[in-house]
């Protein structure tokens, strides 16, 4: 079988271009590379040795393989040039005139087998294929940054696109060692179209001053595994280059939850693009540089002193509750985990001393420090055994009718001045102080599932939190070793308003037939580093909990797009929950 594509034609060749040319001829292919003119086209070359030098220099490439690859690339400034090739790759500014123009071009000077291909991220393919007379002949190949490192290739069909252009176009991106994932033509395509409504989000939670930058891009490293932050995300993008793909996604979606941040455009207009530019949503050392440096006045806000924490009392019997016991226990505190009878507490920390005993068999732990945090845990059935604890978190289950009726215990039992806390991952923190006579004591601590090895906790405080109980908490996490983000009382808090969102996005994508679920998760992992796809994840969350999610998120900002999809609806009626019935997205029973 004749290999797809054995001259290719790379126009424009900055950053993405570049790397792309780099890419093509080390499957072996000829690349002819088009710039603008001749001191653009000498910039090029040198950026191509340079990055081919460097990849020597990280072993990547031999000095010969790399000699060999140059000899394959010719860099000018003659667009005339592309007539010799199969393909032609154009990546130049995302501006759709100038695209229209640069097509229009290619189809008089290519022949008419040639394949004309657009590396835009987010204009419509359509309207670039409309400016030739080889629809039919015309896609979208969108390569991701950087180039060498990235393995997603999405090919972009549009309505006319000849399929086995394509699948052509498929199989050259496999021969270049990427993973291509099918979409249509619309704004985002599969990957921007998801990740950028949650950059949005990230921007105008940040705007509203509900949490710091800081805080809401640790909450997403560290909740979600993401190898990046949202708002540091968005400066490494650029600022100017979110917002042109959000107005491209809202002008087709007219979603609300697409219309850039006001935030971001004023950034624009003052200039703050990003780390292009030293200075986005952080400042940065230099233009280019990945350093952050403090602005003048950022110094932190003084805050009260904490209450003294000696005991801490954990009312539960699941995993998350014997998590957090471990926890506690393992940082020195004596800790009373409370359950419904006493049966269920020595089952409770008998889990606790199976994850404690793996712990020292994977040399986490040594056996003296396992049988001391071990011995700092009491097992109760009785709640009356809490009154001389300091602080006392409640993690039983996700019912507010239970947890009201828990902490309305708990403000008959415990002493005065002991700090009362919620695990709620969804629920109004307020509605649980309420149920008790001390509301300033009440404050939410959301630990992450598990708790003994996640390193996030989201501290929410209430209209009516005390400021010695937020410093308590913050205190104790960093006692335990625990990173926490500070935020407000309000649905989903930080982690789970920017995910289930997104998680949200994904099924609608799915629902409307635009990409498979296997290409979705693909396109996701390799196009933005994510540990897992949207729909691994919610099969591992659950779907029910996800929908529950859901649609406390819609009911708390009553936004159209937030309405839980109603495949998610459909499925969780079917009593498709995910991993722990066996079917959810994913047929689990026959894996």
């Amino acid at each position: 079988m004749e290999r797809p594509f054995p001259t290719v034609a790379v126009v424009g060749l900055g950053t993405m271009g570049a790397g792309i040319a780099v890419a093509i001829a080390r499957s072996g292919r000829r690349v002819i590379g088009i710039e603008a003119d001749g001191a653009a086209a000498d910039r090029a070359l040198a950026r191509i040795e340079a990055a081919t030098a460097h990849a020597v220099e990280r072993e990547r490439l031999t000095a010969e393989d790399r000699a060999a690859l140059l000899a394959l690339i010719t860099v000018g400034d003659r667009l005339e040039a592309a007539a010799e090739a199969d393909l032609v790759v154009e990546e130049v500014p995302e501006q759709l005139e100038l695209k229209r123009e640069v097509f229009a071009e290619l189809d008089r000077i290519c022949p008419p087998q040639t394949v004309l291909a657009t590396g835009t991220t987010s204009l419509s393919v359509t309207r670039i294929a409309a400016a030739t007379a080889r629809p039919e002949r015309v896609l979208g190949l969108h390569f991701f940054n950087p180039v060498h490192a990235m393995k997603l290739v999405e090919v972009v069909r549009t309505v006319l696109t000849d399929p086995q252009v394509a699948e052509q176009a498929a199989d050259f991106a496999r021969e270049l060692g990427k993973e291509p994932v099918a979409a249509g033509d619309r704004a985002g395509f599969v990957v921007n179209g998801l990740l950028f409504a949650y950059l949005n989000q990230a921007a105008a939670m940040f705007e509203s001053r509900y949490a710091t930058r800081e805080d809401i891009d640790a909450a997403m490293r560290l909740g979600c595994g993401l190898p990046m932050g949202p708002l540091a995300l968005l400066d490494l993008i650029g600022v100017d280059t979110a917002r042109t793909v959000l107005e491209a996604m809202y002008e087709q979606s007219k979603d609300r939850l697409h219309a850039p941040a006001p935030i971001l455009g004023q950034l624009v207009a003052a200039g703050l693009l990003g780390r292009k530019t030293g200075r986005g949503f952080y400042t940065y050392e230099a233009p280019g540089s990945s350093r952050t440096v403090a602005e003048a006045g950022a110094a932190a806000s003084a805050r009260v002193a904490g209450r003294t924490v000696r005991e801490v009392g954990v009312c539960g019997s699941g995993t998350m509750a014997t998590g957090i016991a471990e926890v506690f226990a393992k940082a020195g505190y004596a800790v009373t985990l409370v359950a419904r009878g006493q049966e269920k507490a020595d089952r409770a920390k008998a889990q606790l001393a199976r994850s404690l005993d793996r712990s020292v068999t994977k040399g986490r732990l040594t056996a003296e420090q396992r049988d001391s945090a071990l011995g700092l845990v009491t097992p109760t059935g009785q709640q009356a055994d809490l009154a001389t604890a300091d602080l006392v978190l409640e993690a039983v289950a996700e019912d507010l009718t239970v947890k009201r009726e828990l902490f309305a215990s708990l403000d008959k039992i415990c002493k005065p001045g002991a700090v009362l806390a919620t695990t709620t991952s969804s629920l109004p923190v307020i509605s649980c102080a309420t149920a008790t006579s001390r509301p300033q004591d009440v404050i939410g601590m959301h630990f992450f599932n598990p708790a003994p090895a996640m390193k996030l906790v989201e501290v929410v405080s209430t209209v009516l939190t005390a400021p010695d109980v937020t410093s308590t908490v913050l205190e104790l996490c960093a006692a335990v070793r625990k990173h926490p983000v500070e935020c407000g009382d309000r649905a989903g808090f930080i982690v789970n308003a920017l995910l289930f969102p997104y998680l949200n996005d994904a099924v609608r994508m799915l629902q409307e037939h635009y990409a498979t679920v296997d290409d979705i998760d693909t396109a996701m992992k390799l196009g933005c580093g994510y540990p897992m796809g949207p729909f691994e994840l919610l099969d591992v969350v659950g779907l029910d909990v996800s929908l529950t999610i859901e649609r406390v998120l819609h009911q708390e900002f009553r936004e159209p797009g937030l309405a839980a999809a109603p495949l998610l609806e459909h499925l969780v009626a079917a009593g498709c929950l995910g991993r722990k019935t066996g079917r959810g997205f994913r047929d689990h029973a026959r894996r």
